[in-house]
This record gives structure tokens, C-alpha cells and sequence, in this order.
């Protein structure tokens, strides 16, 4: 590239011709807004699927609605396949979330100061929620009442240690 002396004295970088060679410049770092925007992208067609199938599994068969309570979630959860999807659920809500939150933050927040503690407090609250949220889908305990009628904790059986002595 070369430069030209402009009409006021000053030195400016020339434009390269048309029909120069294309250089590509190497980027130096990975590209994590790339990531992100994909992310988001393929998660959410993975939520669609997940948060459609929890509300039919949930309210559109059986008694609907009203079939939901105490023994409902713990018939779901003795399932290892509805501890996955929930827990599938969870994490790809709670990270498609934070990072669309997160891109709110580094569009409004003009300060960096401000920026930084802002996602800060996000990032301490999505781990939170998703440490919380997995320790309750894998240490459900469906006989922690003591006045349960299922026949798991009345029985003991499946292993489930019954708290009804």
C-alpha cells in the first residue's frame, strides 16, 4: 500500500486497485460472537423442541393440569430419560438466556466498569440457577413427605429409601 500527499500536506494511505489481490488478514484470537450467534441459533431450535414436548408431556395428555403435583414430578424424575430432558432444558435456557442478556449488556452498558460487573452479576446468577437447578432434577427425593401416598415410599422399593418408618 502505498500513501499520497493530499492537497493540504499530509500524508494518507493510498486505496489499493480494483483488481489487487485479496489479502486476508489472519485473525488473531478465536471469534467467540461468531460462536455465540450460532449458539444461539442451534439451541433454540433445540428449546423449541424441548419446551414443546415438556408442555404436551405436561399438560396435554392425561388429566392435564391438574395431574401435575408431588407424585407427577417424581413418577417424571424416577426416569433417567426425563432427568435428561429436563436437565437439557435447563442448561440451554439458562445459557441461551445469559448469553442474550449478555449481548443487552455489551449494546447498552456504555462504561466498561459498568459492562464488566454487570455481566458479572449475570454470570454468578446463571451459575447459580443451573448448579441449584441440577442438584434439585438429581437429588429429587419423591418421599420427603412424610404424608406420601405414592407406593414407591410406602413400599421402599426401587431402591428409594422409604422415610415413612
Amino acid at each position: 500500500m502505498s500513501t499520497d500527499q493530499t492537497p493540504g500536506g499530509s500524508y494518507a494511505p493510498a486505496l489499493e486497485t480494483p483488481r489487487s489481490p485479496y489479502k486476508r488478514n489472519k485473525p488473531t484470537r478465536t471469534n467467540w460472537e461468531l460462536y455465540g450467534w450460532l449458539f444461539m441459533r442451534m439451541s433454540g431450535l433445540v428449546l423449541i423442541v424441548l419446551v414443546f414436548g415438556h408442555l404436551f408431556v405436561n399438560l396435554m395428555t392425561g388429566n392435564g393440569i391438574h395431574q401435575i403435583d408431588w407424585g407427577f414430578v417424581a413418577g417424571k424424575w424416577a426416569s433417567p430419560f426425563w432427568q435428561t430432558w429436563d436437565l437439557l432444558m435447563l442448561w440451554l435456557a439458562q445459557l441461551h438466556g445469559t448469553n442474550g442478556v449478555r449481548t443487552v449488556i455489551n449494546d447498552y452498558a456504555e462504561r466498561d466498569a459498568t459492562r464488566f460487573w454487570l455481566k458479572m452479576a449475570l454470570y454468578v446468577a446463571t451459575v447459580i440457577v443451573i448448579v441449584v437447578g441440577t442438584l434439585v432434577i438429581f437429588t429429587f427425593d419423591p418421599c420427603a413427605d412424610p404424608n406420601s401416598t405414592l407406593e414407591i415410599c410406602r413400599a421402599g422399593s426401587a431402591g428409594v429409601p422409604s422415610i415413612t418408618n
